[in-house]
């Protein structure tokens, strides 16, 4: 199984005091990988960057990205610009606030990191992990990544802090817009709602991850073992794969920052 690739790498602020990490995914796709390929020739068929008036394929450096404006015009941004827009939040996760976990309602979760401590940052690592852990509490952030802002929840888990990121608020589509019984136990029988609970309390069981799997995969597979092991397969030129890298950063001293951060909140709390 191939390492996990670095997809982000910066820092994680609160106060003063900044911890530099590297983003790894914490979650992976094992799903079957249908390619597309032509019937006629078995040749791949690829995705391409098609020019919608010529018709014809145009390189990635000739694309940039445009924002459609209400009289039909487009606004150009370039990734640099992009960057420039966020001079101070790039490579930082900063946290705005700690907060209990049991606050934030599963809707809003979306995607799990890992995020590992850069060179000498083990010692600041570790502290903020347990620090969290002694408070009960989680981390809410805000981090640019992929040319986007994404609010997030760093949370100690086991020997990692990790990142959810988190969907806005706006993007949660209110209930209100559907049809659902009313509150309460007014459409509910006395001795149905005793039924439904002892039925309830028959099926409780402790969560383990590892006793569900996903078996229409399953089945999908042990389908495509059993047409190779009976030779129904096909010739396919294999397509190249592309990869990509990053940099690292440096680390800050702990204890007087500490001290300042302190300092700093308890003077806003005057304020």
């Amino acid at each position: 199984m191939a390492a996990p690739r670095i997809i982000w790498k910066g820092a994680i602020s609160f106060g003063l005091v900044h911890v530099p990490v590297a983003l790894y995914p914490a979650s992976r796709e094992d799903d079957i990988d249908f390619d597309w390929l032509d019937k006629r020739s078995m040749d791949p068929v690829g995705y391409q960057r098609i020019n919608k008036r010529t018709g014809k394929t145009i390189a990635k450096e000739h694309i940039v990205k445009g924002v459609k404006q209400e009289d039909g015009d487009y606004v150009l941004i370039t990734d640099e610009e992009i960057k420039a827009a966020y001079p101070e939040t790039t490579q930082t996760i900063a946290i705005e606030a700690f907060v209990q976990a049991s606050e934030i309602p599963f809707l809003f979760l979306e995607k799990p990191f890992y995020l590992e401590p850069l060179g000498k940052a083990g010692k600041v690592y570790a502290l903020l992990r347990e620090a969290m852990v002694a408070d009960g509490s989680i981390g809410i952030a805000r981090l640019v990544m992929h040319n986007k802002q994404h609010l997030a929840a760093l949370i100690p888990t086991g020997p990692a802090l990790m990142l959810n990121t988190l969907r806005w608020a706006d993007e949660i589509r209110p209930w209100n817009e559907l049809s659902f019984p009313k509150e309460g136990r007014a459409e509910v029988k006395d001795a149905e709602l005793k039924m439904a609970r002892q039925l309830i309390g028959d099926m409780k069981a402790e969560w383990r991850a590892d006793e569900y799997a996903d078996e229409f995969k399953t089945a999908i597979r042990a389908l495509i073992e059993q047409k190779a092991h009976a030779g129904e397969t096909k010739r396919v030129a294999p397509l190249e794969p592309a990869s990509e890298d990053g940099a690292a950063s440096n680390v800050v001293d702990l204890s007087d920052l500490l001290k300042r951060s302190l300092a700093g909140g308890k003077r806003k709390k005057r304020a």
